[in-house]
This record gives C-alpha cells, sequence and structure tokens, in this order.
C-alpha cells in the first residue's frame, strides 16, 4: 500500500486538521465528536441542512459545507458511518431555531445513525426533518442496504436544498424539495480498479487487467456484472442506458411526518425518464479518473441524451463523491423543472463547489 498518510488510524483526524487550516474563513471543525460546520453559523432563521457519513468519499460531505449548500457535515471513519452523538451536536451548534433537515444517503448504518440522532434532537426541542437518498439503479439491494443505495444525487440535493434553505425556505418546504430531487435522480456507477482502506491495507477486491465491474458501490460493493474492458463509449452507454431506460420504482420509505409528529411509512415511486425531458448531467471521477477521460464520457453522454429526447440544461463534471483512489466513473441524471435550475444557478461558496459569488 502507498498512501500520503502518517498513521491509518490518524487519517481522518488529520484530514480536518488540513481543512480546518486550509479554509478558515469557510468552516470550523469541531473534534470529540467529529464534525464540519459552517464559520458563520448559526445562520439566524435559516433552515440549517446537515448530511455526513463515511470518510473516504471527499469532497463529500466536508467539501459541501458553507453558504449554500451545508451547514454541517458529519464524518465517521473511513467507510464507516458517523455516530448520533455527532450529529446531534451538530444539530445543536447549526441549529437557529427554523428547524434542520439531515441528507441521508441510503445505507443501513446511516438511515439508522440518523433516526436516532432525529429523535435525541427531537428531545431537546429541536425539529428535525430526514430525507433519504436511494438513487442508484445498478442493484436493488447490496452489502451495506435495504433497497438502492444512495450515490450521486447526494450531492445535487445538498446543492439545491442548501440554496432554497438560503432563500428562507421552510423546513417542511426544504424537505420536500430533498424529496423532489431524490425521486427525479438517478445513478450507476462503474469502476476500472478497487480503492484501498488505509487500515486494511490491501485492495478492497481484485479486478484483473482487462476487467471492469458495471454497478460498483463507492464503497467497493459489488455491482451488476464483471466483464472484460471496454471502450469509454461502450462504458457511457452501459451506464447511461441503465438510467434513461430504468422503469418507475415504487418503494416504502421512514420519514418523520411534521405535522403529526411521528415516524411514518411513506410509499414513494420515481417517475422514468420521457422525452422532452430537461436533465442535469453529472459525471463523476471515483477518485482515480482524470478530467480528460470525464469529458470523453460526457461527450457520448450529451449523445446518449439528445438521441432519447432528453435536453441537458446543466451539468456538473468532476470528482466530488469518490470511493479514495478508485479508477473508475459514475453518471448521474437528474430530471429538473425551473424552480430546480434557478435553485441550481443560485450562489454557493464552500471548498469544492462555488459559484456566483
Amino acid at each position: 500500500m502507498k498512501k500520503l498518510i502518517n498513521k491509518p488510524e490518524d487519517v481522518v483526524k488529520e484530514e480536518l486538521e488540513g481543512m480546518a487550516l486550509a479554509f478558515p474563513e469557510l468552516i470550523k471543525v469541531h473534534f470529540e465528536p467529529n464534525y464540519i460546520y459552517r464559520a458563520d453559523a448559526p445562520v439566524k432563521g435559516k433552515v440549517a441542512l446537515i448530511s455526513g457519513g463515511g470518510s473516504g468519499h471527499e469532497p463529500m460531505h466536508g467539501g459541501f459545507v458553507g453558504m449554500g449548500m451545508l451547514d454541517a457535515a458529519c464524518p465517521g471513519e473511513v467507510f464507516t458511518s458517523p455516530t448520533p452523538d455527532q450529529m446531534l451536536e451538530a444539530a445543536k451548534t447549526v441549529n437557529s431555531g427554523a428547524g434542520i433537515l439531515y441528507i441521508v444517503k441510503n445505507y443501513t448504518g446511516d438511515v439508522m445513525n440518523f433516526e436516532m440522532a432525529a429523535d435525541m434532537a427531537r428531545a431537546e426541542g429541536i425539529q428535525v426533518a430526514n430525507i433519504i437518498i436511494d438513487d442508484d439503479v445498478a442493484v436493488k439491494d447490496s452489502l451495506y442496504t435495504a433497497g438502492r443505495r444512495g450515490v450521486g444525487t447526494t450531492v445535487l440535493a445538498e446543492k439545491i436544498c442548501g440554496a432554497a434553505a438560503e432563500k428562507g425556505y421552510d423546513l417542511k418546504q426544504v424537505a420536500e424539495l430533498c424529496r423532489k430531487v431524490n425521486i427525479n435522480g438517478r445513478s450507476m456507477g462503474m469502476a476500472l480498479t478497487s480503492c484501498t482502506v488505509p487500515a486494511a491495507g490491501k485492495p478492497t477486491f481484485d479486478l484483473a487487467e482487462d476487467e471492469m465491474e458495471i454497478g460498483i458501490g463507492i464503497h467497493g460493493e459489488p455491482g451488476r456484472t464483471r466483464m472484460k474492458l471496454k471502450s469509454a463509449d461502450e462504458i457511457t452507454e452501459m451506464l447511461a442506458l441503465s438510467i434513461i431506460e430504468d422503469e418507475a420504482y415504487t418503494r416504502t420509505v421512514r420519514e418523520w411526518d411534521l405535522e403529526r409528529e411521528e415516524w411514518v411509512d411513506v410509499e414513494m415511486t420515481d417517475p422514468p425518464f420521457e422525452a422532452g425531458d430537461k436533465v442535469l448531467a453529472f459525471v463523476n471521477s471515483m477518485g482515480g479518473t482524470p478530467l480528460i477521460e470525464l469529458f470523453i464520457i460526457y461527450r457520448k453522454l450529451y449523445e446518449i441524451c439528445e438521441k432519447k429526447g432528453l435536453t441537458i440544461v446543466r451539468n456538473l463534471i468532476g470528482p466530488y463523491i469518490t470511493s479514495l483512489e478508485m479508477q473508475g466513473v459514475s453518471i448521474t441524471l437528474l430530471k429538473m423543472d425551473e424552480e430546480m435550475v434557478e435553485l441550481w444557478d443560485a450562489p454557493v461558496k464552500t471548498p469544492s463547489m462555488r459559484w456566483g459569488v
């Protein structure tokens, strides 16, 4: 294993120390428990957005803390869910009285711990809503989830909902918007190589020089199939068509009802893409894939969308939700309406995403 680290057990702590030193005007870092929060938090009268998950997916989530996105992020150890006490303390730090929205990727540990944190926060008088992101079309159930995994749409939800909170949306409105983003976003990824968790010291899985894994998860979970390496155009077509041709997907999710003040099961259906839809196209590096390759993927994705009658109105290209040093790519398509386009374009200023300021 070759990595630019000191001790495996110090990786997350030293990363957070480095971030705090690099961006003191944007963020602050609290240790024991660990969380990153806006330097100007709490923002008076504003709904606060908090997300989190295992480290190793940088810049998600800590790189998205700041004006126009998250108010706080809770990093666990590498590929390990954060704990409820992290989320609770983060909520207490950024709460302005307008309530908290937890944006939760659909991994069993994250879902369970964010639910516990929400209950603990409500016991202290903080209003909290949880919205789960489950956008990965590759597999229905995996090693880490019941249902679809939460991947690229998470980044888009944090940006769009972050802008809404800055504009003054109340907690119910921000939660409904986050739900809308989730049901209209779909993703799928692939890997050319594995990644190496520092504490493990060896690759998570083995891929031969001439093999690739289609439908891989962001922790190295198995995908749909392992096959011989294909060209960039062929890979893009496999991923894009799996997303675009995915049928309506119905499942039951557990959410907090703000009016009834209780957990309820909500049936939700993701509508399929149709000719005439306007979309945001997100081509994401899994960590080790250079931009030159991402633009080759985007070129083919644009062509496929045109042929399917989809109009790309916005795009995002780069490493935003990674899996350490894994070489690979994921594609996310998000069906957009005028509200979502306006919120996407709104100013944002975080360590890893900024425009309009």
